[in-house]
């Protein structure tokens, strides 16, 4: 199924809720009230409009222990953050701004605490709730049962998607926000989760929103199959994200091009969704060891095809490395101040590039497919044309320490970046500075 058509002049930028407003690490005390965080994101809305995206997609925001992975209760509101009103508000603020907003499901697992576990663990083997779960039950019946979890994390109960239960509440909780004015999913953890699964939950959601957008959180595997297996409309382009800083760092763009030939390849069947940055991975400034290479990096994004999307605090230089350990994703889930004109100036040069090919992207929105073709590369220099319903941009990437003159396809004009064009009448070339980069009107 196609994904809906105004995702192609879709632009995201992703916000982890908990981390954004500050919440506190674990779940409220049930005496305590509710923390109504939430209302502050509206005024970041019109910061999101400033930066040029299109859409807010939102970390987790239902009831959850601690991370906001290990929900609680999907059809309410993370008591840190707000309550159903709240979500309200802002979903009509952002709408009212033209800004699609994406909700962040984690159905491959749950908490302990969800009803349902602590109802199986009560009631035994015998009870309708076990069979939401992979349980083990001990033979004398007086332990608890093992269960399956979620990559080894003991406090993320694994669900069972064979039960048709499970499928029924997973359609459930999806219409409920979306019936609240929410436009989509991000699927957490959905290559966990059996293709079948959502190839049989997805039909039944899109039957009453058939202009929602599901996008799932896929790492490793063969893309574009579990697209066509599950219905899904996208998933996270990892092999993209993980070629753009490892070619930089290691001067190698022979990388680069050869991923760029598997990214046209997923744009046969899907629209891919990229980044350079999310809430599990440490930050793209940190990545990079040149940071004169970021530009590098964002000139890749904005101008191959698939749906963008750009981390908070990415757009502002933000550094922060991921680690394995408990509370070792806090570096890169950083809370923001309480409004935009409180945000460090040191950071504007980031924001006003993220501008720039943010303005591009807008301007060309046939980029969303568009296809790319390399004309010159060498592990310093790479010269690249994206292409798609009759319109052409050229981007040359330098990495080298002095400037580069490489031939280019017949270019017209810079559009963003820096080089020199030859003279008319000349063969074909441009100079690009030492670390530059360009996009050229083809």
């Amino acid at each position: 199924m196609a994904e809906p058509a105004w995702v192609e002049h879709a632009i995201w930028w992703q916000v982890y809720p908990l981390g954004f407003l500050d919440a506190p690490k674990e779940q409220l005390p049930l005496g305590l009230g509710v923390q109504h965080r939430l209302p502050a994101l509206e005024g970041w809305l019109d910061y999101l409009i400033e930066l040029g995206a299109s859409g807010l997609l939102l970390g987790p925001i239902f009831e959850a222990a601690s991370h906001g992975y290990d929900t609680v209760d999907y059809f309410s509101v993370d008591r840190r953050l707000g309550d159903t009103d709240d979500v309200d508000a802002l979903v009509a603020q952002a709408h009212a701004r033209g800004i699609r907003v994406l909700l962040d499901g984690v159905f491959n697992h749950v908490g302990r605490d969800f009803p349902r576990f602590r109802e199986a663990l009560r009631d035994g083997p015998t009870s309708p709730a076990a069979d939401w779960f992979h349980l083990q039950w001990p033979a004398t019946g007086l332990d608890e049962p093992d269960y399956e979890d979620f990559e080894g994390h003991r406090q993320l109960v694994a669900l069972n998607h064979a039960s048709p239960a499970v499928a029924d509440f997973v359609v459930e909780v999806m219409c409920h926000w979306l019936d609240r004015g929410c436009d989509g999913w991000r699927l957490d953890a959905a290559y966990a989760v059996p293709a079948s699964f959502w190839a049989a939950v997805l039909p039944r959601v899109r039957e009453r929103h058939p202009d929602a957008y599901f996008m799932g959180e896929v790492i490793h595997g063969d893309y574009a199959e579990y697209v066509s297996e599950t219905g899904l409309d996208s998933v996270t382009e990892y092999e993209l994200w993980k070629s753009i800083w490892s070619s930089l760092n290691d001067g190698n763009l022979h990388e680069l091009a050869w991923t760029m030939k598997r990214h046209d390849e997923l744009l046969e069947s899907f629209a891919p969704f990229t980044f350079v940055g999310n809430h599990d991975v440490t930050r793209v400034a940190s990545k990079l060891t040149d940071p004169r290479h970021l530009a590098h990096a964002l000139a890749v994004l904005f101008t191959v095809g698939g749906t963008p999307c750009i981390y908070y605090g990415d757009e502002q230089g933000f550094r922060g490395i991921k680690e394995d350990r408990a509370g070792g994703d806090d570096a890169v889930r950083p809370a923001f101040p309480s409004e935009p004109g409180q945000l460090d100036p040191v950071g504007r040069p980031v924001f006003e590039l993220h501008q720039i090919l943010i303005g591009l992207r807008r301007r060309h929105p046939w980029l969303h497919q568009a296809r790319t073709s390399v004309d010159h590369l060498t592990n310093d220099h790479c010269v690249y044309t994206s292409h798609g319903e009759g319109h052409e941009l050229v981007v040359a990437l330098n990495l080298a320490d002095e400037p580069a003159t490489v031939p280019a396809p017949d270019v017209a004009s810079v559009l963003a970046g820096e080089c020199h064009i030859s003279p008319a009448g000349a063969e074909t070339s441009i100079t690009v500075p030492a670390h530059g980069w360009a996009v050229l009107r083809g």
